[in-house]
Parts: C-alpha cells; sequence; structure tokens
C-alpha cells in the first residue's frame, strides 16, 4: 500500500537582488538558518504577514524566524506554486 504524501510545497525561486543577496552568504550557520526558514515559506506560503501598500499588484509578504534570525521578503504566484524571495536578510 502507497504512504501518503506530506503537504504539497510550492517551489522556491530569488528575485536577482536576493540571488545576489544569497551568493555573498558563506556561512554555514547562516545557509542552515536560511534553509530552515525557505522549507517553512515552501510548505505554507501564507505564513508570512502581508505588508502595506500597493507594490504594482504584487502581494509582497514578510516571514521572520525570530529564533534562527532570518527575515524574508516574498510574494507567491497566482496558483500558489511558486514562491518568488525578492530579499534575504540572516
Amino acid at each position: 500500500m502507497p504512504r501518503p504524501h506530506g503537504p504539497r510545497r510550492a517551489r522556491i525561486t530569488f528575485s536577482d537582488a536576493a540571488a545576489k543577496q544569497l551568493e555573498t552568504l558563506t556561512s554555514e550557520a547562516d545557509l542552515h538558518a536560511l534553509d530552515r526558514a525557505l522549507v517553512v515559506v515552501s510548505v505554507d506560503p501564507d505564513i508570512g504577514e502581508p505588508l502595506p501598500g500597493d507594490t504594482a499588484g504584487l502581494r509582497l509578504r514578510q516571514y521572520t524566524d525570530e529564533v534562527e534570525g532570518v527575515r524574508l521578503l516574498y510574494w507567491v504566484t497566482v496558483l500558489r506554486t511558486v514562491v518568488v524571495v525578492a530579499y534575504i536578510e540572516v
């Protein structure tokens, strides 16, 4: 009998600015903390709080992991299958 699948996760992608920020991370601890935050957002894209204001139709959200010290700004595609990370703070 097949095992039931876990929750479907959204694919994570990065804006050009976030990709450049990602390239500057060299600490294993920072990369691990970021990875954990990305997993959380990919499993539940609505976990972050919406940011106020109109940003050209993008519904920017902010997720902050107080324990790991990570902050992500991101938006989710209409079909909720892709999370685009716009800003990373570790």
